[in-house]
């Protein structure tokens, strides 16, 4: 269930990695290597958000990887 702050809507690491279709390891792997360059969100757990726009991002580089979607 995605989370509203201050009138922006976040997803966390579990809902991205299931929107993207892969695993969490995989995600993690991504984030270290700077696949997702930008500012890096948390809640008040420390829990990572990713906006939309960053999950569309991530699916745009898989299709470019996988050539899904080409």
């Amino acid at each position: 269930m995605p989370v509203v702050i201050d009138g922006h809507v976040y997803y966390r690491t579990a809902e991205a990695f299931r929107v993207i279709g892969v695993s969490r390891n995989t995600l993690y792997r991504w984030l270290q290597k700077g696949v997702l360059n930008g500012s890096e969100r948390r809640d008040s757990r420390g829990w990572r958000l990713f906006t939309q726009e960053e999950i569309d991002r991530l699916n745009r580089t898989i299709n470019s990887v996988t050539g899904v979607g080409v």
